[in-house]
C-alpha cells in the first residue's frame, strides 16, 4: 500500500470513533484546546523515535522527566528529597506504587505476599496489581458519601499490612476519601500509603490556588509514601503521560528493578516497560510549559464551572439524580424513575459519549476543558433523553435550556 492508501484507510476506520475534537466525549480524551493540541502533535514528530530505556543515550528525555517529576512535585508539595519518575499512564503508575509497597515492606518488615487495605471504590488497577504481585487485596466499604469507612478499615490494618489505598478523587462517584484518617493507619503498623491522584493531581492543586475548599489528600499529609497522578487527563498532554511520586528516594527506590545476573550485562528499570517512547515524556513536558500556571488556573475555572452547571441541570432533570456532590470535575448520575442506561442509550445516539457505571447503575462523566463549550447542548439532549426513558411527550424537549447559561 502506498503512503496516500493507508493513510485513507485509516481514515476511514476512524468515522464512527468518539468526536472528543467536538467535546462530545466525557472521558478518554481531553483537550485543552487546538493550539495546545497542535503543541503537542508537533512536538511528537520530534521525539516519536527516541527512547529512555538509556539515559546515557538519550540525556534529553532524563532531563525532561526530572522537570516534568519536579514540577508535579511542586503542585503536590514533595517534602525535601522526594522523587519519582514518569509513567505511561495511570495502571502503570498505580502497579508501580503497589510493587514499591511489597518490596518495602519485604526489606524492612520481612513480610513476605502481604495485604493491600483497599475501598471497594478504588481503581481496578489496584486489583490488577494484587494479581501481578501475589498480594491480597482487603476491600473496605464506602460510607453513605460513597468515601471509604475509616472504622471498618481500621479493622483490616494490621502486621501484614503492606500498603493503605486513598483516591483524590475516587472515580466511581468523584468524592475524595477521607486521606490523613486512612494513612494514619498506614503509619501505624509501618505500612505505605498511596494517594490515587490519578483523576485530581491536576485539578485539586489549581482548585486550592482559586480558593476552593480542597480536603487534605497530598504529602503534606503525614503517612502519605506514594502519589499517582496523570497528566495526560486534565494536565491535557496526549497520552500515555503519568508520573508516580515518592516521599523519598529511598522508597523511590523500591520501585527499581535492578539486575546483572546474566550475559547482557548490567540492567536497570523503573517502570513495567523496558523500552519507554520518548514521545509521550516530551510532549507532556511541552503541554505543562505551554499552558503554565496561570492557564491552568483558567482551565480548571472553567471546568469546575461547567461540572456545577451539569449538576445542576441533573438536579433539574426529573426522573434523574446525583450520587454524590462532585468533589472537583467527576460526576455519577443515577436514577429516580428511569432506566439511567436508556438514557445513556439516547445519549449515544445523540453522539455523547458518556461511560456506564454500577452499582448502583449510573452514568459517568468526566468533565475537561473542551466540554466547557457545549454544556448547554449536553444538558438538552440530557433532558431529551431522560424524557424518552420515561416515555414523556418530548415535542417541548429543550424548553429547559434554551437561551439559559
Amino acid at each position: 500500500m502506498s503512503g496516500d492508501e493507508i493513510v485513507a484507510a485509516l481514515e476511514r476506520k476512524r468515522e464512527h470513533d468518539a468526536r472528543w475534537q467536538d467535546g462530545r466525549t466525557f472521558g478518554l480524551v481531553f483537550t485543552a484546546g487546538p493550539e495546545v493540541d497542535a503543541l503537542a502533535e508537533r512536538v511528537a514528530t520530534m521525539f516519536v523515535h527516541d527512547n529512555a530505556l538509556n539515559p546515557a543515550a538519550f540525556p534529553s528525555l532524563a532531563e525532561i522527566e526530572r522537570d516534568v517529576v519536579g514540577i508535579s512535585l511542586d503542585l503536590m508539595h514533595g517534602p525535601d528529597g522526594a522523587a519519582g519518575f514518569m509513567t505511561s499512564g495511570g495502571t502503570e503508575s498505580i502497579l508501580m506504587a503497589v510493587v514499591a509497597a511489597r518490596e518495602r515492606a519485604r526489606v524492612e518488615r520481612g513480610i513476605t505476599g502481604g495485604e493491600i487495605v483497599l475501598p471497594v471504590s478504588a481503581h481496578a488497577a489496584f486489583h490488577k496489581a494484587a494479581h501481578y504481585f501475589g498480594l491480597t487485596v482487603r476491600p473496605v466499604p464506602v460510607d453513605a458519601g460513597w468515601r471509604a469507612d475509616v472504622e471498618a478499615a481500621a479493622e483490616l490494618v494490621n502486621d501484614r499490612t503492606v500498603l493503605v489505598v486513598g483516591s483524590a478523587p475516587q472515580y466511581p462517584q468523584g468524592v475524595v476519601d477521607p486521606i490523613p484518617e486512612l494513612a494514619a493507619l498506614a503509619r501505624g503498623v509501618g505500612a505505605s500509603f498511596h494517594t490515587d491522584a490519578c483523576m485530581g493531581g491536576f485539578v485539586l492543586p489549581f482548585m486550592e490556588r482559586l480558593g476552593e475548599p480542597v480536603p487534605p489528600w497530598d504529602f503534606r499529609v503525614g503517612g502519605v509514601t506514594t502519589i499517582s497522578a496523570d497528566i495526560h487527563k486534565l494536565g491535557y498532554a496526549p497520552k500515555g503521560a503519568s508520573v508516580v511520586l515518592h516521599r523519598s528516594k529511598k522508597l523511590r527506590s523500591y520501585q527499581t528493578f535492578l539486575f546483572d545476573d546474566w550475559l547482557g550485562g548490567f540492567y536497570g528499570s523503573p517502570n513495567m516497560q523496558g523500552t519507554r517512547l520518548g514521545m509521550p515524556m516530551a510532549t507532556a513536558w511541552a503541554v505543562l510549559h505551554h499552558i503554565g500556571l496561570d492557564g491552568y488556573l483558567r482551565l480548571t475555572r472553567e471546568t469546575v464551572d461547567a461540572t456545577r452547571q451539569i449538576a445542576d441541570g441533573v438536579r433539574r432533570i426529573a426522573g434523574l439524580r446525583l450520587l454524590a456532590e462532585p468533589a472537583a470535575h467527576l460526576l455519577a448520575i443515577g436514577s429516580d424513575g428511569v432506566d439511567v442506561f436508556t438514557v445513556g442509550d439516547g445519549l449515544h445516539a445523540a453522539g455523547w459519549h458518556v461511560d456506564r457505571q454500577g452499582p448502583p447503575d449510573s452514568l459517568h462523566l468526566t468533565v475537561s476543558a473542551g466540554n466547557v463549550p457545549v454544556v448547554r447542548e449536553f444538558l438538552a439532549d440530557l433532558e431529551a433523553a431522560a424524557d424518552e426513558a420515561r416515555g414523556a411527550r418530548v415535542a417541548d424537549r429543550y424548553t429547559s435550556y434554551a437561551g439559559t447559561d
